[in-house]
């Protein structure tokens, strides 16, 4: 259970995340403590128009080691960066107008009012599917997890150091996670990475090699 009580250490933590925003999203991205009953360790939803809050679960994240955290902290501001966290959606409230204005055009046998409602429950239900489509969200959130890497390196993380930090990362949540469906994630996650990590070391090597037959011609 999350405690509503907000301590000193809590304060705390929570600045110095607010400090590891880009200087061009600390004025309109707020980074608040998780407060309901057990919520994810971090997620990111809209607050306004043009407001986002970040939240913590303060408790599981004292399970992580600092480093584990940046660069778990820095794959949520990704997917604010990307555009792909969750947004207050219209779907639901669509499809259940669209499910009620068929039932109802059923009975008094309207058949444009008919068509009309369940054309609304094909494109509510159709932008349901896409935004819990599991190939899709997972594409995103490998996504998120370049760009952490990225913002890693522009707070100051050598590229090996980054990679170490965000696999450590999600080693400690596959096993920190129970429910199975959300452990493949994070493995596919972790398995993505690696693969990458491998990339980036293959592409300093041969960078490295042509600076050195480069400077053997003089």
């Amino acid at each position: 259970m999350t405690s509503y009580t907000t301590t000193k250490a809590d304060m705390i933590e929570l600045r110095r995340l607010k400090g590891l925003l880009p200087p061009e999203l600390q004025s309109w991205v707020m980074v608040e403590k998780a407060i309901e009953v057990n919520p994810p360790l971090v997620r990111s939803e809209e607050i306004g128009s043009d407001q986002v809050e970040i939240q913590i679960d303060l408790v599981k994240w004292e399970q992580l080691a600092l480093d584990q955290r940046n660069l778990l902290f820095w794959h949520e501001v990704a997917r604010i960066q990307n555009d792909t966290i969750s947004k207050e959606g219209w779907e639901m409230a669509a499809l259940a107008i669209g499910l009620g204005g068929a039932v109802g055009e059923l009975w008094v046998q309207d058949g444009l009012l008919l068509l009309l409602a369940l054309s609304l429950c094909g494109v509510a239900g159709y932008r349901l599917y896409q935004k819990n489509n599991g190939d899709r969200t997972l594409k995103e959130a490998i996504e998120a997890d370049e760009k952490a890497i990225a913002l890693a390196t522009r707070f100051g993380y050598s590229l090996p150091n980054a990679y170490k930090s965000l696999g450590s990362a999600l080693k400690t949540l596959v096993e920190l996670t129970p429910k199975k469906r959300q452990r493949s994630k994070y493995e596919a996650r972790l398995q993505a990475l690696k693969r990458s990590a491998a990339k980036a070391k293959a592409k300093v090597k041969a960078a490295r090699e042509t600076t050195t037959n480069t400077e053997s011609v003089y």
